[in-house]
């Protein structure tokens, strides 16, 4: 399947029609008619193998909950490697060649140690580069149904005004608008990051960001339990720090009352190098727990949420999404797939996933059905009862029957492109192409992509470049969009 539609016959559900059929009709909607609330938590660069119920070093009991809970997906893929295009993609349901964002929007002058002042940051890509205003976001599509929409986190698709969240559908924003931040001052590369609203803030530097992000969804909880509402929790953790400094860019961060929970591991420093002259980094000790230990204080956020959602008596009328952004890196274990962040071999594209929905899916379930974030839009949308705009196309389909086990996953295809790095999986065939040559597996049997099978197996090769060769041409066919498209 070269392009997944959302269909216009399922895309109204059931509890939708007959919430509209009694609003017409002036009939009150009782309470059990009101469309679940949406929770969506995405981390930054979790590793596939790093939750607890699979990872005895990783201490994470509320996402553990989630999955016992819920359903965890085995063979569950983002649209692109790295942060910007794979959130571009799975909050519009569109590839990122179709939606415009198909590479980052970072600054590379960092990564050569430059600090940059204010004027030249003001004309930077990653200060002026964001998501075409006419993509269609999540949020704004669930207004119709009177969801109040919030994020509080990492936005990532612009900075300037007009592609700020509360343009783009949301009610309330509180994060930071880049690719990363120092967890404890805000900054990137000590560009100050954080936002409220439409407004820079720096009222809270110096508080760890997971801690504030819980904050904010807390109350937001409290103040909209009556109400649809979308809370989209967009964390950092455990994405490396955005510091100059080479001891604290070279890992996570994490408060130490949660490093303290893993005294195996050593908080020290070695000597390494950072823009090309010696440095003191962390070591490999303390990257892995600064990691591990940012994501055990994200994941007390997220039990806050949980169990808030438990007090408000909402937990069977909300959907709990949550997954990685991409592959994990730095201290990430992403055993047993391939690689990591910003690969398109499998540890860079196959990520970990739990859903939680209790009138639909199945507690303590595994799934190993073919998905991808691109089923999340149509999804939620069907599960809200509403239609997608007309002249919108989605990539994806509504993949609650597949996470309920009452159908087969009708995904047959998936594309990924990041310059020279190219794969499309068909079925269980996996190819890809980068700056080192060609590749084909069997993921039926070799999900470790070891066996690369591109000599033995020709016809194969064939067919695989050529339903890559098919999809390029319907995404250069797709009506143009911004900012790296000419046109």
């Amino acid at each position: 399947m070269m392009r997944l539609r959302c269909p216009r016959s399922a895309s109204i559900s059931v509890l939708g029609l007959v919430a509209a059929l009694l609003l017409a009709s002036g009939v009150a909607v009782a309470d059990d008619a009101t469309p679940p609330n949406i929770v969506l938590i995405v981390s930054d660069d979790q590793g596939y193998n790093d939750l607890g119920v699979l990872n005895d070093e990783l201490i994470s009991p509320h996402l553990d909950r989630l999955a016992h809970e819920g359903v965890r997906l085995t063979n569950f893929y983002v649209a692109w490697p790295a942060c910007t295009p794979s959130r571009g993609a799975f909050l519009t349901g569109r590839y990122p060649p179709r939606n415009g964002i198909y590479d980052m929007i970072r600054n590379e002058a960092p990564d050569y140690g430059h600090k940059y002042n204010d004027e030249e940051y003001a004309v930077t890509w990653e200060r002026i580069g964001g998501m075409d205003t006419r993509e269609v976001l999540l949020p704004q599509m669930l207004r119709q149904a009177g969801y109040r929409s919030a994020i509080f986190g990492k936005w990532d698709l612009g900075v300037h005004r007009r592609f700020l969240p509360l343009q783009r559908g949301w009610d309330e924003f509180y994060g930071f608008v880049n690719t990363g931040i120092d967890y404890f001052t805000h900054e990137r590369y000590g560009v100050p990051s954080m936002y409220s609203g439409n407004s820079p803030t720096e009222q809270d530097k110096g508080t760890y960001c997971t801690d504030l992000f819980r904050r904010e969804a807390v109350r937001f909880v409290r103040e909209n339990h009556d109400r649809p509402f979308f809370l989209y929790l967009p964390f950092n953790a455990p994405h490396g720090a955005s510091n100059l400094d080479p001891k604290i860019r070279s890992a996570a961060q994490a408060p130490e009352q949660y490093k303290k929970m893993y005294p195996h591991l050593e908080d020290s420093y070695v000597t390494g190098k950072r823009y090309g002259e010696p440095a003191q980094v962390a070591s490999r000790s303390k990257r892995k727990l600064e990691y591990l230990a940012s994501i055990t204080c994200m994941d007390d956020a997220i039990g806050e949420v949980l169990d808030l959602l438990d007090e408000y008596e909402l937990t069977d009328n909300t959907i709990v999404v949550f997954f990685s952004d991409n592959g994990g890196s730095g201290g990430a274990d992403n055993s047993p797939l391939r690689a990591g962040k910003g690969r398109v071999f499998e540890g860079g594209i196959r990520v970990c996933a739990i859903v939680r929905y209790p009138p639909r899916i199945p507690a303590g379930t595994v799934n190993n059905e073919f998905l991808t974030s691109l089923e999340l839009v149509p999804t939620l949308l069907n599960l809200a009862g509403i239609e997608p705009p007309q002249d919108v196309v989605l990539d994806g389909f509504d993949m609650l029957p597949v996470l309920s086990g009452e159908s087969p996953s009708s995904r047959e295809s998936m594309f990924w492109k990041r310059r020279q790095k190219e794969a499309a999986r068909v079925g269980d065939w996996k190819w890809v192409r980068n700056e080192s040559g060609e590749f084909l597996f069997n993921l039926a049997d070799d999900v470790g992509e070891k066996d690369n099978l591109i000599d033995d197996r020709p016809e194969v090769a064939a067919r695989m470049r050529g339903h890559f060769e098919h999809w390029q041409a319907e995404m250069e066919a797709a009506e143009p969009r911004g900012p790296f498209r000419d046109f």
